[in-house]
């Protein structure tokens, strides 16, 4: 009998919703306080993930959850350049 592998699954902090982890784009806070996008999904780091959707990149930042997240501010600059990258359809 075949073992299926199971795939990992995360929450998207904008709308609440489980789904798998390579579906979802994950922020990081460096160990150095820095915020990031992680393409790889394997920097070190205090990680979030959302769904590629400026819907819910939205409502992560109306209601800072992923301040809470990551347990720090997150820079304006740095939220500009992700809705700008969810609308052209980024692909990282």
């Amino acid at each position: 009998m075949e073992e299926i592998k199971k795939q990992p699954e995360r929450m998207c902090i904008g709308c609440r919703t489980m789904k798998n982890k390579k579906e979802l784009v994950r922020i990081i806070r460096t160990p150095e306080g820095v915020i990031e996008l992680d393409p790889g999904g394997k920097k070190n780091g205090r990680g979030a993930y959302l769904c590629r959707d400026v819907k819910c990149l939205e409502k992560a930042c109306r209601s800072r959850a992923l301040q809470r997240a990551l347990k720090a501010e997150v820079p304006e600059e740095f939220m500009d350049s992700l809705r700008k990258e969810f609308e052209d359809g980024g692909s990282s």
